[in-house]
């Protein structure tokens, strides 16, 4: 227990610095909101249109497959570290792997998945 003890401090430490520096900057700070100043600011341009503007459905598609082939580097980094030690079974193993992964790679882009325009 006891080597966990400057840990603590150090988020004890972290949280009150973080609040304090905040309380102070909120006390501080100076308090002149202008209709300038309340306009929300995006890179520059002027906002247009209202205040959702509900996006494409092909955006949640493609942050689907990014999760799916993301996560399939995730789970083959361990594989080529532990390459060696795991022999044919994970040779194979890893085989399959990347086979269902390229047909279902084959599959979307069969499906048109991948064209962003039409």
């Amino acid at each position: 227990m006891s080597t966990y003890v400057p840990l603590f401090l150090l988020f004890i430490v972290a949280a009150v610095l973080a609040g304090a520096l905040f309380t102070i900057s909120t006390v501080l700070g100076p308090k002149n909101p202008t209709p300038e100043k309340m306009i929300p600011y995006e890179c520059g341009s002027e906002t247009t249109g209202g205040r959702f503007v509900k996006p494409s459905v092909k955006f949640y598609l493609t942050a689907i497959l990014f999760v799916v082939f993301d996560i399939e580097a995730v789970l083959i980094y361990p594989w080529t570290v532990e390459f060696k030690n795991l022999g044919w079974i994970g040779l194979a193993t890893m085989g399959s792997f990347i086979l269902m992964l390229v047909v279902a790679l084959l599959y979307v882009w069969k499906k048109g998945a991948l064209e962003w325009e039409k």
